[in-house]
């Protein structure tokens, strides 16, 4: 009778934990196919940010608005502007009517990209720095400072929901240092 007992609480229990270990197996496939999907997004918001860089040092600003949300906002040391023709239009009036800077003269380097992504948003930490050619024809950093992004996906795209650049160095609220 014990041995009875035994297969008949044996049998109970498999049809009871039967749901939870098909339940337990699908989630390792959902688990697999949310990884691979975090990961492409990261790699597509990286390209973002790589994009906006290689737009913005070739001042291609019909590209680089682009690279911004229908709502997407740009803010830092022109202003803030917001939409993608504002955005141009900005862009256009603080720096687009300069010539185009002589090849490697001037760039910005973006780095230490920290990207958050939950399901169709996100949010993205880098540094950037702006390079100039000195007189002595070698580089030299002259601004540095980080982005606060917030980044979503828009017909099927990653794009620039808010895009907040900040000044770290030189530190545009402090007096410049004693010399």
């Amino acid at each position: 009778m014990n041995i009875s007992r035994i297969l008949l609480c044996v049998s109970m229990a498999s049809a009871m934990l039967a749901p939870v270990v098909a339940r337990a197996e699908d989630h390792g496939e959902k688990s697999l196919a949310a990884r691979v999907q975090r990961l492409e997004d990261e790699e597509e918001i990286r390209m973002l940010l790589v994009d906006y860089g290689r737009s913005l040092d070739a001042r291609d600003f019909v590209k680089y608005a682009s690279l911004f949300a229908k709502d997407g906002e740009w803010s830092g040391g022109f202003g803030t502007a917001k939409g993608p023709a504002a955005i141009k239009a900005m862009m256009d009036k603080e720096i687009g009517s300069t010539p185009a800077p002589q090849p490697n003269s001037t760039y910005h380097l973006l780095t230490n990209f920290a990207i958050d992504v939950h399901g169709d948003t996100g949010t993205v930490w880098s540094r950037w720095a702006f390079v100039v050619t000195t007189k002595q024809n070698t580089p030299s950093i002259m601004y540095g400072g980080h982005y606060d992004d917030i980044v979503v996906r828009e017909d099927g795209h990653w794009k620039f929901k808010r895009r907040a650049a900040s000044n770290d160095i030189p530190h545009l609220d402090n007096p410049a240092p004693a010399k």
